[in-house]
């Protein structure tokens, strides 16, 4: 409870675009918790295009979408860094795409990898 009271007082303290920010980041979170996959994943990314205008939280759920084949909480640490590159220090939020963009690309080039590597791991 005593959490929750500050968690909203830190929230009052916002501007309007860091309460939407830490929102949408909450939204992440929240999505993270109940990510669980029962099928196996593709081996290949998934074709899901960018949109024009696509915020950074947005972008994280689609490139998971788009990546199912890797393992979140690998993945999850640098993408929370991109989060806070965003929120906290007023990156645009298309560079911090940009930047996700690199850091799936290269975790699943790191994941093809180590299946050549290993091929019985997959």
């Amino acid at each position: 409870m005593r959490d929750s009271k500050r968690l909203l007082s830190i929230f009052r303290s916002l501007s309007e675009a860091r309460q939407q920010g830490l929102l949408e980041y909450a939204e992440f979170l929240a999505g993270k918790e109940g990510a669980d996959i029962a099928a196996a994943p593709p081996s290949e990314p998934l074709l899901i295009l960018r949109p024009e205008k696509e915020n950074v939280v947005k972008a994280i759920q689609r490139l998971m979408q788009t990546y199912p084949m890797l393992e979140r909480n690998r993945v999850f640490h640098e993408a929370s860094a991109q989060m806070t590159r965003h929120l906290v220090h007023g990156v645009a939020a298309v560079d911090a795409i940009d930047e996700l963009e690199r850091i799936f690309a290269r975790n699943y080039q790191e994941h093809l990898d180590a299946l050549k590597q290993d091929p019985l791991s997959s």
